[in-house]
């Protein structure tokens, strides 16, 4: 019965994955008591303070009595029917006797490429169930063509700071109300809530299409990379946790390093990214032995680099990304076996699947599997590889300004003493040379074998040696 309720499950989530849709978690609803300073929502005897200079998007449910209230420059309330504010008669009020100042909450700083302020919900706005796929951070944030969903009847407002001026999505729900073509969506940022729910650098764009790529398509926020990782790591003091194992894995579009496998495949036109998705879950995910294990995959772009260092271009490939919730000594066999599973999946049928070729790293548990310590030793090769590279570059260019005559290598033959023995030169053509060799000119030993010469003369003197290979009798014979 339980696998029955785990394929049901899956089933759910694949249905919904052809359509993603991600539903803003917090909001600036009036009854929400964390959106003030007291932690609770003000009661008849309070004061209530709104920040003049801060911009406010309020939505109220229910009718309120307050003794006083100190209303923001710019902002808007929406009642809900029934909805209001009462003056405070004096009357009393159990559990409000203390009458304090209550202040609304910032809102300024709930940034859009914050992953903890979404959820992955299905079309109807319901939370997903947890089950074996996950998504790597910057996946975690609208894609470009997902569904937004902002509930209705709450009021929120978001910071779209963002490195591009368009954030393009599928479509936004709002208040009840889907918008889904450029022309509905330009003709609500025409109106008077739309300044005050999204204020930023950059615009929201709503396209009305989704991917037209069976091989899938990348999500688009990597030029926010780094907003999506500080957001992220700002409750844990803007560092990733400790990994448990040697040598992290590092995913494309994600924060930290993760303990586990990554497998990069290759593809061709036929390749369905849907349809392998459902083959991964439905054959090896929902085993038993792999309840523990979660699987992210999705199409990324991978940077090319001329000697992995100028950046040439961008190949898309599809990653999977395999970690193990689980504990224990198992924890990281499992994950191997799941990723050569895979492989082997991919070696027997990928042609089928359009899968040209695969290509799998592994950093498990707390030391090194086999395939992990080959993963280490091509990162060795790669680094020798480059080495010589750039040792035939440099030979390369020495040769290059070698015969264009912009540099003059010294001569291979060392300079002989008979070489010497010719009248010297005359004084205007001694003064041509671009410098003086004091092992060049030198005078030629005397005659007389029992005279010795002078080994080390004086600064103004030329310095000569004997060759205990030459006869000068024979020269004078």
């Amino acid at each position: 019965m339980r696998s029955l309720f785990f394929l049901l499950d899956v089933l759910q989530l694949l249905a919904a994955a052809a359509a993603v849709y991600k539903q803003w978690i917090p909001n600036t609803n009036f009854e929400t008591a964390s959106n003030w300073d007291k932690g609770r929502v003000p009661c008849a005897s309070d004061v209530i303070h709104f920040e003049k200079n801060k911009v406010v998007s309020v939505f109220v449910r229910s009718p309120h009595v307050l003794t006083d209230m100190y209303l923001p420059l710019s902002g808007e309330f929406m009642l809900a029917s029934g909805a209001g504010f009462a003056a405070f008669d004096g009357s009393w009020d159990p559990g409000c006797d203390s009458g304090a100042t209550v202040r609304f909450a910032d809102a300024e700083h709930r940034a859009w490429f914050d992953p903890a302020l979404w959820q992955a919900v299905s079309p109807g706005g319901e939370l997903e169930p947890s089950g074996p796929l996950f998504s790597v951070d910057e996946e975690r944030v609208p894609c470009r063509y997902d569904d937004v969903i902002f509930p209705p009847e709450t009021s929120f407002r978001v910071n779209v700071d963002s490195s591009r001026q368009v954030i393009h999505l599928r479509s936004i729900s709002l208040m009840g109300q889907e918008l889904s073509s450029p022309e509905a969506w330009a003709g609500y940022l025409r109106g008077p809530a739309a300044p005050l729910q999204f204020h930023g650098n950059s615009t929201l764009q709503v396209t009305g299409t989704g991917c037209p790529d069976k091989s899938g398509c990348a999500c688009g926020n990597t030029p926010d990379h780094h907003r999506i990782c500080a957001a992220l790591l700002r409750a844990s003091g803007r560092q990733c946790p400790a990994p448990a194992c040697q040598s992290p894995l590092q995913p494309l579009g994600h924060c930290c390093g993760v303990c586990g496998a990554t497998i990069n495949l290759d593809f061709t036109p036929d390749f369905d990214l849907q349809k392998y998705r459902d083959r991964l879950v439905q054959a090896l995910l929902s085993q038993p032995r792999y309840t523990s294990v979660r699987m992210a995959i999705s199409k990324v772009h991978a940077a090319q680099t001329f000697l992995g260092v100028i950046p040439r271009s961008s190949t898309p490939l599809i990653q999977i990304v395999l970690i193990d919730d689980g504990t224990g000594a198992q924890t990281g066999t499992t994950v191997e076996q799941l990723a050569a599973d895979i492989m082997g999946d991919v070696a027997q049928h990928g042609e089928a699947l359009g899968i040209s070729s695969g290509k799998m790293e592994l950093a498990t548990g707390s030391t090194f599997s086999g395939q992990g310590e080959s993963h280490a030793s091509s990162r060795i090769a790669v680094g020798t590889v480059l080495g010589l590279l750039f040792g035939l570059l440099f030979l390369g260019g020495l040769l290059f300004l070698y015969r264009k005559g912009k540099l003059r290598l010294p001569a291979l033959r060392p300079p002989q003493p008979w070489d010497r023995l010719e009248e010297p030169a005359s004084p205007e053509q001694a003064s041509a040379k671009g410098f003086d060799n004091p092992l060049y000119d030198v005078e030629p030993p005397s005659a007389d074998p029992g005279e010795k010469p002078q080994e080390m003369g004086p600064k103004d003197h030329q310095v000569f040696y004997l060759n205990p290979l030459y006869d000068a009798s024979e020269m004078e014979a």
